[in-house]
């Protein structure tokens, strides 16, 4: 191993030892690394952890935002740290940003562009954001991406590779959670991301979702004009809603427009289960005409089916302050591990839903109790699907962009209202015409069946040939493990034989003597004991 590689894997073996849950590190130490000396106070360490992220480079600022949703991993002191973590890249040169362009689209810039701003409106750690305008007229944003970064990332992803293997084979973290199955995951956010056609269908997919939403809105892609590493969408003249003054926000419709963005991500994620992953207040723009725009879609959740019923009950129950049953869901959503204390576990979260349910409603923060319940679910040993936490962290964001539009707006209020109206909608999409023709096929090819299968169970029966397989203990072991048994009971028996005979043949005198005693007596003795030995080590090291 070279001593720059080196030196990369220690960085980053450092930084998760530095800042991992300290009672999943206990002992840890290899021939490469030495993590015995750790600053276990991870309140002061959290203060550092932005920054020390954004030293090992824009890799390290992406992977930080997508541990944010681990709740398992890292303390809560960590996890606000990781949360706040933004991109802070120098944006490189228009020269290189002109090079890209043409290279991608194969035109000059003055042919494809009437106009193209020299300074980027935006730069991050994967790419940056020009303002232009089109052959025709229109203004896009142009998104371009950081020259070399796909060769820095897979590097990276290399390093963080053999670190990985490192903590799965010598940390109980590693053994409870699999850093390789979860780098894997990354690794695939990481790769969608840098693909920019992906954020360009993510646009046309959450802008038809949301179509009945008037005051949401979402740019389009503009076609021929977008490839892996160049993406051009309508450009959303506004301001980000974190920027708004007391003043600009009087002339707003401040309720209607919290309530339909509630609205809005509810039904991405428990309805649609396809959702903007990255809803920071930061993303959400409100444009000229007073309407919210959401931006950067290069990454997006996706929650199957049966997840999005075990949210939908999770979300009603933390809202009617249901603790027993909010923690019954949430472990139909987690996978319970080793030394998982269920008692415990429902015992915190029936606390927490509580403490919840008695504050009044305006003081509510629904996001804040579901992350308090993926604490719980951590200390008490249970492995959380991440999209759980991510539903923690968007109704945080949402709490935090529903009170700056409107200060007075009750967001739990607003989550029962809408999670019921869209679960009666979830229930009456599932009867749509595609669903009920699907349905109707395949009782068709079970009526179809059904008198075939019925003969033959009858004839079986008639011919006194109906068996029935049942799985459930092996036989062959069982008899072996009985004769065993038999086996263990005759030595014994004998053996007390032995000792009972010898014992009598003491009393006989007989010329044979052994060490001064009767000899047949001695021998009695001697096989018994033998045996005795015998029996007590094949028990010792063959018995389980």
């Amino acid at each position: 191993m070279q001593a720059t590689d080196l030196k990369r894997y220690k960085d980053i073996a450092g930084l998760i030892f530095k800042y991992g849950r300290s009672d999943l590190f206990k002992n840890v130490g290899t021939e490469e690394f030495d993590f015995s000396e750790q600053d276990p106070d991870t309140a002061i360490l959290a203060q550092n952890l932005a920054k020390d992220l954004e030293s090992l480079g824009p890799t390290f600022i992406k992977i930080g935002q997508l541990l944010s949703t681990r709740a398992e991993l890292f303390s809560p002191e960590c996890l606000q740290e990781l949360e706040r973590l933004q991109d802070r890249i120098e944006p490189f040169s228009f020269a290189e940003v002109e090079q890209i362009v043409e290279g991608e689209l194969g035109l000059r810039l003055s042919k494809g562009f009437l106009e193209f701003e020299a300074e980027p409106i935006a730069a991050a750690s994967l790419g940056q954001v020009h303002r232009a305008s089109l052959r025709d007229g229109r203004l896009v944003a142009v998104k371009v991406q950081r020259p070399g970064i796909r060769k820095q990332v897979f590097e990276d992803l290399n390093a963080l590779e053999r670190v990985a293997e490192l903590i799965d084979h010598h940390t109980r973290l590693g053994a409870q959670y699999s850093f390789q199955e979860m780098l894997e995951e990354f690794r695939k956010t990481l790769i969608d991301e840098l693909d920019y056609r992906r954020e360009a269908r993510n646009l046309t997919i959450l802008k038809q979702n949301l179509h009945r939403f008037p005051l949401i809105v979402v740019p389009s892609p503009i076609d021929g004009y977008t490839t892996s590493c160049v993406l051009t969408m309508e450009y959303v003249e506004g301001k980000k809603i974190t920027a708004l003054g007391p003043l600009a926000r009087i002339e707003l419709n401040n309720e209607q427009l919290a309530e339909e963005l509630f609205e809005a991500y509810l039904q991405q994620i428990l309805v649609d289960g396809f959702f903007h992953a990255d809803p920071h207040p930061g993303n959400v723009f409100l444009t000229r005409d007073q309407r919210l725009a959401l931006l950067d879609l290069g990454m997006i959740g996706r929650i199957a089916p049966r997840m999005r019923e075990n949210l939908v009950q999770l979300v009603l129950t933390i809202s009617e302050g249901r603790g027993d049953e909010a923690a019954k869901t949430a472990m139909k959503i987690g996978r319970s591990i080793e030394d998982f204390d269920e008692e415990q576990f429902v015992r915190r979260v029936s606390t927490v839903v509580a403490e919840h349910h008695d504050l009044q409603l305006k003081d509510i923060q629904i996001g804040k109790t579901v992350l308090q319940i993926a604490y719980s679910a951590a200390e008490t040993g249970l492995k959380i699907a991440p999209e759980f936490t991510m539903l923690g962290k968007t109704l945080i964001n949402l709490d935090h962009i529903g009170r700056i539009l409107d200060p007075d707006f009750e967001p739990n209020a607003s989550i029962r209202r809408n999670t019921m109206e869209l679960a009666r909608q979830s229930v009456v999409d599932s009867f749509s015409p595609g669903k009920l023709l699907n349905s109707f096929i395949e009782v068709k090819h079970f009526l179809e069946n059904l008198p075939v299968r019925v003969n033959k169970i009858l004839d079986h029966i008639a011919d006194n040939q109906l068996k029935l397989k049942v799985d459930a203990i092996d036989e062959t072991e069982l008899i072996a493990g009985l004769q065993k048994i038999a086996n263990r009971i005759t030595l014994g028996l004998i053996i007390s034989a032995l000792i009972i005979g010898a014992a009598m043949l003491m009393r006989v005198q007989t010329s044979f003597m052994i060490l001064g005693y009767p000899g047949i007596a001695m021998l009695f003795f001697l096989v018994a004991g033998i045996s005795g030995l015998f029996l007590v080590g094949n028990i010792f090291f063959h018995d389980r």
